[in-house]
């Protein structure tokens, strides 16, 4: 029963990875079909990120509250309407008001997963090996999303979306069947804050897409002002987002940081490495798609490799080290990424696939060592939301980049970032306050 447990829930993870990229190799069709420019395009990913990262605390909060089980089962539901949505949409109202609420659905089911995986297996080598697993199948989502997308978008890019329906009933009858959970005594709600932050995050991207326009400063006053009420009703209310127990564990908030910086480092070389081959050298969907497989290779070998590596290095230094291989990965991709695919695109996407996948899985397992197993949904809803809204943030710094075609440009900022989450990751040794644990 716990191996089925698991293959739920990574499954879930899988579905919230992918939708998260599966839309990058399929943005020129859609830009095209619906009339797009390339500004308005990328927030049809940012609109899953923003909500994505803006509701978590709240889908932490209400996994503890109603229980991860039955909170995995409605977020679930949610998720599949909203892809039929996206599916049949008819324009780009429509569409980024259903990926949307594909990102709300995602705030909710990302941390009962995680509040499940804490619940289901005890601390220690069972925890680990189960987060093992979710990371290297998150991993994989991304990486796949890219391929997947290449090839639905060959026929369709509404595919992109409807492919999620068949996933999310196999993943509501399986929690049905394989999973259970019992809910904490009742907790309030964040939903102002969240409602604030989440609306500061859409102003703040908002106002990059529409720079150099006078609206770009209104939106960017919106944001300052959002934000300061958000920190002021943090401050001041009884419903603060986090425990303040999990607020002093290094662990945590080196996760957290990591995750931001994962995002902004290899999270992001998809979308860059999309218009170089659409935009820059005219492949089609589904040709951008197969290009993609080396790097979705060394993704998944990558998460496979980082539990013998955290238990000989431990998670600090297996993550500095794999921060460290993306940014030479990344800065390859800066130097010859616009050269040929093979002497060019390929050495870099190899070497960044591979530290991607150790990323990935390891920021997770350091981020949630530390954190009580009545306080994982909340753990896991912060280091999330770190990743997302890093995510939305960055994507609009790139495509203001981008729009002058500016591609080594774009590779040398991931890079950068990737340089400074290795730096973060060697400065703060003493995380690993238990001895690193054995993982298969």
């Amino acid at each position: 029963m716990r191996h089925m447990n698991l293959v739920v829930l990574a499954l879930a993870q899988f579905l919230l990875a992918l939708d998260y990229s599966i839309v990058y190799v399929a943005l020129p069709g859609i830009a095209d079909d619906l009339g797009l420019d390339l500004g308005t395009a990328q927030w049809v990913v940012s609109a899953y990120a923003v909500p994505f990262a803006g509701f978590l605390l709240v889908g932490g909060r209400l996994a503890d509250r109603v229980g991860a089980a039955r909170l995995f089962v409605a977020a679930t539901a949610l998720f599949g309407v909203a892809s039929v949505a996206g599916g049949l949409a008819g324009d780009g109202a429509v569409l980024l008001a259903a990926r949307g609420a594909q990102g709300v659905a995602a705030a909710l089911l990302q941390p009962a997963i995680l509040g499940l995986i804490g619940t289901s297996f005890a601390a220690g080598p069972a925890r680990t090996r189960a987060l093992s697993v979710w990371g290297a199948v998150g991993a994989s989502g991304l990486a796949a999303g890219v391929v997947l997308g290449g090839l639905l978008t060959r026929a369709s890019w509404r595919w992109t979306f409807l492919v999620n329906v068949p996933v999310t009933v196999f993943c509501a009858v399986g929690a049905l069947v394989w999973l259970a959970s019992r809910p904490s005594p009742a907790q309030r709600l964040p939903l102002r804050a969240s409602l604030l932050g989440t609306g500061a995050a859409l102003s703040l991207v908002l106002a990059l897409t529409l720079i150099p326009s006078a609206w770009a400063l209104v939106a960017l006053v919106a944001a300052a002002l959002l934000t300061a009420a958000f920190l002021a009703g943090e401050r001041s209310s009884a419903a603060v987002l986090v425990d303040r127990s999990l607020r002093r564990l290094p662990s945590l908030r080196l996760g957290a940081a990591a995750t931001a910086l994962y995002m902004a480092s290899v999270g992001s070389e998809f979308y860059v490495v999309t218009l170089l081959l659409q935009r820059l050298r005219g492949y089609e969907p589904l040709l951008a798609g197969i290009a993609f497989l080396p790097l979705a290779a060394m993704v998944t070998l990558g998460s496979s490799a980082t539990g013998a590596t955290i238990r000989r290095l431990g998670t600090p230094r297996t993550l500095a080290g794999a921060f460290a291989l993306a940014c030479a990965g990344l800065a390859t991709l800066a130097v010859g990424g616009t050269g040929s695919y093979v002497t060019g695109l390929l050495p870099g996407l190899l070497v960044s696939g591979f530290a991607h996948g150790m990323i990935y899985t390891s920021m997770f397992i350091l981020g949630a060592q530390d954190v009580p197993p009545a306080h994982q949904s909340s753990a896991a809803a912060l280091l999330t939301t770190s990743q997302y809204l890093s995510g939305a943030v960055t994507l609009a710094l790139l495509t203001l980049v981008l729009d002058g075609a500016h591609f080594g440009a774009a590779f040398w900022i991931t890079a950068g970032c990737a340089a400074l989450g290795a730096a973060l990751a060697l400065r703060r040794p003493q995380v690993e306050a238990v001895q690193p644990v054995a993982v298969n």
